[in-house]
């Protein structure tokens, strides 16, 4: 990274998203905080010069592709793309969940990665110098499921095919892509997996959580990685987390 360079974040108006996007700032990025609404987006930019903010629906290829007008306007390039926007969608195995439920959750966790890529590399190739980073905010249940949560599983498995499709297209661009993939950082979006959750076998237990800044030293790390280095898959999660084993 050099003073100065540009970031995308998705899904910045809340948890991993925006204390990632604050880490940026602090680092010397320009961000571009996207997400659905924008009065979290503006909390999360404390009124900095630095941070633009751009509601955006990743789901929806108009506004993605706003996204990236937005930011070229203001500030012609894109050195980093962080592909954070996620949801947990509906639970159910996969008898139980409607369509309409798999269609919401593969729009925002997959569909909305591939359009936020699609823009962010046309960029990176057109822009002198050319190249730059992606980071695809995966998960654990890339590797292993949840019960009853087949719409997320699914689309995080296929988010590592994603990265892996986009480090090797990327390559002769000098663009770099790479996944983190977290396990119970504590955010709003894991309140309840530390009250208690559905285990494998059935029972319900608390799980261990770790504090988020964690997961920005890992961003900030694989981020500031010259453009001939890349971290292609970095699993973070707390200790006692039953992931190994999880079955």
């Amino acid at each position: 990274m050099t003073a100065g360079d540009i970031a995308v974040v998705t899904g910045a108006g809340s948890g991993i998203g925006r204390v990632v996007s604050r880490a940026l700032l602090d680092s010397g990025y320009r961000v571009a905080l996207a997400g659905r609404r924008e009065r979290p987006l503006r909390e999360t930019a404390e009124d900095r010069t630095d941070a633009l903010v751009v509601p955006t629906d990743v789901s929806d290829p108009d506004s993605v592709a706003g996204l990236f007008t937005r930011v070229r306007d203001r500030w012609g390039r894109v050195d980093l793309l962080f592909n954070n926007a996620g949801t947990f969608g509906a639970p159910g195995a996969v008898d139980e969940i409607s369509v309409a439920d798999w269609r919401r959750t593969v729009d925002t966790n997959l569909t909305g990665a591939f359009l936020c890529a699609h823009h962010a590399v046309a960029v990176m190739k057109e822009q002198r110098p050319k190249g730059g980073r992606i980071i695809n905010n995966g998960s654990v249940s890339a590797h292993t499921p949840r019960p009853a949560s087949v719409a997320y599983t699914a689309t995080k498995h296929a988010l590592t095919g994603l990265t892996k499709s986009i480090s090797l297209d990327g390559r002769p661009h000098g663009i770099a892509c790479g996944q983190i993939d977290i396990g119970n950082a504590a955010t709003e979006m894991t309140e309840t997996i530390a009250r208690g959750v559905v285990q494998a076998d059935g029972t319900h237990a608390a799980e261990p959580t770790f504090d988020p800044a964690h997961v920005t030293e890992a961003v900030l790390f694989m981020a500031d990685l010259p453009l001939n280095a890349n971290v292609l898959f970095l699993t973070i999660t707390a200790t006692g987390m039953p992931f190994v084993g999880r079955g």
